[in-house]
């Protein structure tokens, strides 16, 4: 009857390390569906939502979703060693326990202890293999342990470095274009200067960061769960007012050129669409974040600044179909991470974050 377990025991161990090797190692998007990464993602992040929403006030939520990321990792981590540990026992036990202690004592209990001390310590020596192929696999155990462990050790750097890399442009918004940052507001503090050369300046800087967060985010997509440190920023507001500022200039702003605009859209509604696909967001149709008096408000705005935002019908009507293009994706992301988009002007009486300290000073 033992013998049974061989196959579901190689098939865990198989099945645990080509998870781990897709989800570190592998710097490409899988589609495959089923994962242990995908499903353990999808069942946690549901619960955590529903916890969030049912227990937690309002004013700690994003703190309460932030701690999401960084736990969901360790223990994403810790289900794979147990796992690795749990087929290895299996596999010893299954080909007859050829694995004694001190006493010569064996069984499916000191099988597991021997597979967690060798997986994590390379023994200690109180139990020890009787066997050739309990002596293999106890090397094969070790071996994979101690790569297991090295591949989290450099894994952790690598995603957090491409964390930190994402934040840095998300801070340098808050002067620019406000907490949380808007269009309207980003094309307001600009027309101060050189308005055209700025504006260039930025989406040129902002069309990379896009292609970066791209290429993160598909080779680490728990990277998306990480939030940033205040509550009104977020990467996902940031890649949309970037899309918001590109529409409109390609919509028609005076003194200001549409070339990089549209190198800066594609790159940034690549990174919207793929990244809904990643999460299998389907993309939302319904909501409308420039309605008609909006639309009026902003033109106002940006008059008062000095910005011409041309009008017409043909001018409303190319802005709502650049919308199109990315906002049903951007809205599915943010109903799914359970982060709010940007409005397209700011409120008036919100103070960046640079401008509000924890005394109100």
């Amino acid at each position: 009857m033992r013998l049974l377990f061989v196959v579901p025991s190689l098939l865990l161990i198989i099945g645990v390390l080509w998870d781990t090797f897709e989800t570190i190692i592998l710097p490409r998007r899988v589609v495959r569906r089923l994962r242990i990464t995908r499903l353990f993602y999808r069942s946690t992040w549901a619960r955590w939502r529903w916890l969030s929403l049912h227990s937690v006030p309002l004013a700690r939520r994003d703190s309460f979703l932030g701690w999401y990321g960084p736990l969901s990792l360790l223990l994403l981590i810790g289900i794979w060693a147990v796992s690795l540990i749990c087929g290895f026992g299996l596999l010893q036990w299954s080909l007859g326990t050829h694995v004694r202690d001190a006493d010569g004592n064996s069984g499916l209990l000191t099988d597991l202890y021997f597979s967690g001390t060798t997986f994590f310590t390379l023994g200690l020596g109180d139990v020890a293999p009787k066997s050739g192929v309990a002596r293999t696999i106890t090397v094969f155990e070790a071996g994979t342990g101690f790569a297991f462990l090295a591949l989290v050790i450099g894994y952790l750097p690598v995603l957090y470095q491409a964390f930190s890399s994402r934040e840095l442009h998300i801070t340098l918004l808050d002067a620019r274009a406000g907490s949380p940052p808007t269009a309207g507001e980003l094309f307001r503090r600009a027309a101060d200067g050189e308005i055209a050369e700025t504006t260039r300046t930025l989406l040129t800087g902002w069309e990379r960061w896009s292609a970066e967060l791209l290429e993160s985010h598909l080779s680490y997509p728990l990277l998306a769960y990480y939030r940033s440190q205040h509550d009104n920023h977020s990467w996902l507001a940031a890649l949309t007012m970037v899309l918001d500022v590109c529409a409109l200039i390609m919509a028609g702003i005076d003194g200001i050129p549409a070339g990089q605009a549209h190198l800066t859209f594609a790159m940034a509604r690549h990174s919207a669409v793929d990244l809904s696909q990643i999460f299998a967001t389907q993309p939302r149709h319904e909501s409308d974040r420039l309605p008609a008096e909006t639309l009026a408000g902003l033109r106002e705005v940006l008059a008062d600044a000095g910005v011409h935002l041309a009008d017409g019908d043909d001018v409303d009507r190319r802005l709502t179909e650049l919308r199109g293009k990315y906002e049903p994706y951007v809205s599915a992301l943010s109903e799914h991470l359970m982060m709010p988009l940007p409005p397209w002007l700011p409120e008036s009486s919100r103070l960046d974050a640079w401008q509000s300290t924890a005394w109100n000073d």
